[in-house]
């Protein structure tokens, strides 16, 4: 069963709070096959550990106005090398590169379907097939990785 479409406006809303950030290589995952636990991992980037933490803070910002969710759990704010902010549905992984690199979590759920999040054209989402991806299908509006299949 996908994700369920109020996760998924929610991550669209995350993505689109990390965009104005300027964070990078913006992806989400539909990990409901291989997970019980949640429904979409949303994987961000930060340049530096002040980044990651301003993306974070304005993703937990922005859920709790517009939709008046608080994260359940809330690790790495301390580092600012990982934050994951855990909202049952969905978990927001706001990272930095070498972390982003060292864990490849995008090569962990590469055959989980991905979400079209909807970010404008000129959104700055990296030189990556996710950054690739998210541009590709913003324009087109389809949603998986066939857009992006096409383009590898």
């Amino acid at each position: 069963m996908p994700a369920m479409q109020e996760s998924i406006d929610a991550v669209r809303l995350a993505a689109k709070a990390a965009d104005s950030m300027k964070g990078e290589d913006i992806v989400a995952f539909d990990v409901t096959e291989p997970l019980a636990i949640t429904d979409i991992f949303l994987l961000i980037t930060g340049d530096n550990p002040r980044q990651v933490l301003s993306i974070a803070e304005e993703v937990e910002k922005q859920l709790y106005i517009q939709l008046g969710l608080n994260p359940r759990e809330r690790e790495g704010v301390t580092e600012g090398q990982w934050v994951l902010q855990d909202y049952g549905d969905f978990v927001v992984h706001v990272m930095d590169k070498e972390s982003r690199k060292f864990y490849d979590l995008d090569r962990l759920w590469k055959e989980c379907p991905r979400i079209d999040l909807q970010l404008p054209d000129t959104a700055e989402n990296g030189d990556t097939s996710a950054g690739i991806e998210n541009k590709v299908s913003a324009k087109t509006g389809e949603q998986g990785s066939d857009s992006a299949s096409s383009q590898e």
